[in-house]
């Protein structure tokens, strides 16, 4: 397309987005997509040289801070993965948390064991209610008195009191389950203190035919945000810094306009 931007270089939206890992990992580059926030900011130390007037005879630049945020419309597994964790996604399984419906405690063994959904397997105990009341049973690991429970294996275990009582329960629990086509899993190490993957980025913008290239060969995630708001969508954050390459090269800039 033939650049039609009457204003030299202007730029209009986000842009696209690409990653890739250069730390060994999975080096296969991706579109993060939907991009909704993409920016790059430098700051430098700067000293100057006085002598006795307000003014200083010399300014120099010192070392630099190069700093870039991206933010998504939607949450990546793979972006997550390249940009903060670095470690390996097992496909196919996945986390939920399910609740039973208010369920009377049975008599002898006075046991539930919920079934998960989709063929799911019971991975952790998330808490047990009364029903009736809202309040919360207490967890024990002996024989459960009245108000108590026991729990192994999926596998609840009341009082005897609270069968006689006609208590009725609803029990709280995580679970895991596996699909064909889509979901991923993997447990979030506390690795080593320097232990970070770095990647490279890739990022266009195009306004009226006008192209606006960045890479940049080196960066690590520095902060990550995610968050949870009443009535609005969550879109992941992600700050980073970006440094040299073994070349000490920083990245390459392309620019439509010789203005």
């Amino acid at each position: 397309m033939a650049n039609t931007n009457v204003v030299p270089q202007g730029l209009f939206g986000p842009g696209i987005l690409f990653l890739t890992r250069t730390d060994g990992g999975d080096a296969t580059p991706f579109n993060v997509g939907y991009i909704n926030e993409f920016s790059l900011d430098m700051s430098f130390d700067v000293k100057d040289l006085y002598g006795q007037n307000q003014f200083p005879l010399l300014s120099a630049r010192g070392t630099a801070k190069c700093t870039g945020k991206m933010k998504a419309a939607t949450l990546s597994g793979k972006a997550l993965n390249t940009l903060l964790i670095g470690g390996t996604w097992t496909a196919g399984t996945q986390y939920d948390i399910a609740a039973t419906a208010s369920t009377a405690i049975p008599t002898t063994p006075f046991q539930i064991t919920p079934t998960p959904p989709s063929s799911g397997t019971f991975n952790s105990d998330l808490g047990v209610t009364n029903a009736a009341t809202g309040e919360p049973l207490t967890l024990v690991t002996g024989t459960p008195a009245a108000g108590q429970y026991a729990v192994a294996s999926g596998v609840y275990t009341f009082a005897s009191a609270d069968n006689v009582s006609g208590v009725h329960v609803i029990i709280n629990y995580s679970y895991t389950f596996t699909t064909s086509a889509t979901g991923q899993s993997q447990t979030w190490n506390n690795t080593q203190i320097g232990t970070t993957p770095t990647f490279q980025v890739d990022y266009k913008t195009t306004l009226y035919g006008a192209t606006y290239f960045v890479r940049l060969f080196n960066a690590i995630c520095s902060k990550t945000s995610f968050g949870h708001k009443l009535s609005d969508f969550m879109m992941p954050e992600y700050d980073f810094n970006f440094f040299a390459n073994a070349a000490n090269q920083i990245g390459i800039i392309s620019v439509a306009t010789q203005a």
